[in-house]
């Protein structure tokens, strides 16, 4: 059973960073895809970042360029590194994984942390 645990939330000023990290147990690194996600009150969750098995990144119109997925395979830990925040970046951000056959294609996620809150103030 894959176990999700975020971490590195917090409250900064506008153009500030914060380093999200996801601590993955129970899969096998190589197999599953991985991501983050946002809910900000209010709205749908929204894809933020993922990290293909074959290691391809994409990442969401709105953060490209100030987030950077990435994973850390000793720790079984995945990161996302967030520059220049911006107040529309406050959300709860999720981890989520999901098994995958192909290194260029990713299943619906199916595995999901609990979230780290992330509240950017003006």
């Amino acid at each position: 059973q894959v176990q999700l645990v975020e971490s590195g939330g917090g409250s900064v000023q506008a153009g500030g960073s914060l380093r999200l990290s996801c601590a993955a147990s129970g899969y096998t690194y190589g197999s599953y895809c991985m991501g983050w996600f946002r809910q900000a009150p209010g709205k749908e969750r929204e894809g933020v970042a993922t990290l293909f098995t074959g290691g391809l990144r994409t990442y969401a119109d709105s953060v490209k360029g100030r987030f950077t997925i990435s994973q850390d395979n000793a720790n079984n830990t995945l990161y996302l590194h967030m520059n220049s925040l911006k107040p529309e970046d406050t959300a709860m951000y999720y981890c989520a994984a999901t098994k995958s056959t192909s290194r260029w294609y990713c299943p619906k996620f199916n595995y999901w942390g609990r979230g780290t809150q992330v509240t950017v103030s003006s």
